[in-house]
C-alpha cells in the first residue's frame, strides 16, 4: 500500500482542510468510544459466565453484534474521510503525522493514540473471554457427560467391547 501524501500531490503539508481534519479527528473519536462500549460488553459476559447468568450472555451477544455493526459504519466514515484527505481510503494511523504534516493537530493525535490503546485492550479482553468461555463449555461438557454417565471419548464405540 503507498500513501500518496499531500506533499506528493502537489500541495503542501497541513492543507486538507480543517474541516476534514475536525471529521477525522471525529470519527476516530468515536471508533474510541465504540471500541470502550466494546470492552465494557467483554467486562459484562465475562461476569455473567461467572454468575451462570444465560440472559446476560445472551444480551452481550447481541450488544456485541450491535456495536460491531456500528464500529463497521464508524470505519467506513474514516476511510472515506482518508480518502478525502490523502486519496486512499486505506489511510493507516500511523501515516497520518506524515500525510497531515503540520495540520495534524493535538486532537487528532489523542484521538489516534486512544484508538491503538483501546484496540489493545479490547484485544485482551476478547481472548480473556475466549478462555474463559472455552473453559465454561469442557466443565459443562464435562458436567453433562457426569449425570448422563456418557463416557468421556469422541467415539462411538466403546474401548472395551466386551463392556
Amino acid at each position: 500500500m503507498t500513501v500518496t501524501t499531500i506533499a506528493e500531490r502537489g500541495t503542501a503539508p497541513g492543507a486538507a482542510s480543517p474541516a476534514a481534519i475536525e471529521a477525522l479527528t471525529n470519527a476516530v473519536a468515536a471508533e474510541v468510544r465504540l471500541l470502550e462500549d466494546l470492552i465494557g460488553v467483554m467486562r459484562k459476559q465475562r461476569l455473567s459466565v461467572g454468575s451462570d447468568d444465560l440472559q446476560g450472555v445472551d444480551d452481550s451477544v447481541f450488544a456485541t453484534h450491535r456495536i460491531l455493526v456500528t464500529l463497521g459504519e464508524a470505519r467506513r466514515q474514516r476511510r472515506s474521510l482518508g480518502q478525502r484527505i490523502a486519496g486512499t481510503e486505506d489511510l493507516g494511523l500511523r501515516a497520518l503525522d506524515d500525510v497531515l504534516g503540520e495540520g495534524m493537530t493535538d486532537t487528532l493525535k489523542e484521538a489516534r493514540d486512544g484508538l491503538r490503546a483501546a484496540a489493545l485492550i479490547l484485544a485482551r479482553e476478547v481472548e480473556m473471554n475466549r478462555q474463559i468461555l472455552r473453559s465454561a463449555l469442557s466443565t459443562g461438557g464435562d458436567l453433562m457427560r457426569g449425570l448422563y454417565g456418557v463416557p468421556d471419548g469422541t467415539g462411538t464405540y466403546r474401548a472395551d467391547p466386551r463392556a
